[in-house]
C-alpha cells in the first residue's frame, strides 16, 4: 500500500487541475481525486471519509461552479466542519482578505490538518509550492505573502512590544502548534504558555471577543516577517 500523501484536487479548468496533478503525481503524491465543482469535492470527501481512507490533503480553487463566485471556500469550510484532520490548500486567482480570514478562523480542533491559502501564481514557482504544501501537510499554516499583506495592511500590530519570550511563543504558533505543543517544546507549563498567548493578544490590541485572535496575531507575524 502506497504511504504517499494523499491529496484531491478541485479546479474548473481542466488545464489546470490536469498540470497539478501531473506536477504532484511526478513528485510523488497520490492524487486519489479530481473535481471540477465545489459539490462534487465536498461529496467526494464525504465518500472517502466514509469508507476510512479520507485524504492528507485537499487542494480547490475558490471560484467553482455552480455559481463561479466563492464555492470552492464554502466547500473547504464544509470540509474543515466534517473532517477536521483533512488539509485544506485553498488557491485563488485574486487577493481576498476576507476570503482567507473566513478560511484561517474557521473553528478546528488542536489537531486538525494545516491549512494555506496561496494566489495560482505561486503554482507556477514549483519549488515554492512544493515547499508550502508541505508544511500544510504537516499541520502548518501558509499565505501568500499578498495576502498576508491585505491581511493585515493599515493595523498597528504591536508586535515591538512582545519580550523575547512572547516572541518565542508567537513564532511557534505561526507553525501551526496548539499551547499544549508550545508548552512541551518550550518545556514550560500549559498555565505559562496560556498566560503568553493572553499577554501577546493584549499588546496586539485584540480583543477577546475577536473569534479569530489566534489567527491575526500569527497574521501579524506573518506580515512583520514579509516586511523586513
Amino acid at each position: 500500500m502506497s504511504t504517499a500523501p494523499s491529496l484531491v484536487l478541485a479546479d474548473d479548468s481542466a488545464l489546470l487541475r490536469e498540470g497539478l496533478a501531473g506536477l504532484l503525481e511526478r513528485q510523488g503524491y497520490d492524487v486519489v481525486a479530481r473535481e471540477s465543482s465545489a459539490p462534487a469535492l465536498v461529496e467526494r470527501i464525504d465518500h472517502l471519509g466514509t469508507q476510512g481512507r479520507p485524504p492528507d490533503a485537499v487542494i480547490t480553487d475558490v471560484r467553482m461552479p455552480p455559481s463561479m463566485r466563492n464555492d470552492g471556500l464554502e466547500a473547504a469550510l464544509t470540509i474543515r466542519r466534517r473532517h477536521p484532520a483533512v488539509a485544506i490548500m485553498v488557491l485563488s486567482q485574486y487577493v481576498s482578505a476576507t476570503y482567507a480570514q473566513q478560511l484561517f478562523a474557521a473553528e478546528a480542533p488542536p489537531d486538525a490538518g494545516g491549512t494555506g491559502y496561496l494566489l495560482k501564481d505561486r503554482v507556477s514557482e514549483v519549488a515554492d509550492f512544493l515547499g508550502s504544501l508541505r508544511v500544510v501537510l504537516a499541520g502548518g499554516m501558509v499565505t501568500d505573502p499578498e495576502v498576508t499583506r491585505a491581511m493585515v495592511r493599515g493595523s498597528h500590530s504591536g508586535l515591538a512590544d512582545l519580550t523575547p519570550r512572547e516572541l518565542e511563543v508567537l513564532e511557534l504558533m505561526a507553525r501551526g502548534l496548539s499551547n499544549s505543543q508550545i508548552a512541551a517544546r518550550m518545556i514550560v507549563s500549559g498555565a505559562a504558555v496560556a498566560k503568553h498567548v493572553s499577554a501577546i493578544f493584549l499588546k496586539l490590541g485584540l480583543d477577546p471577543s475577536e473569534e479569530n485572535r489566534r489567527v491575526r496575531a500569527i497574521l501579524a507575524f506573518l506580515g512583520d516577517r514579509l516586511s523586513q
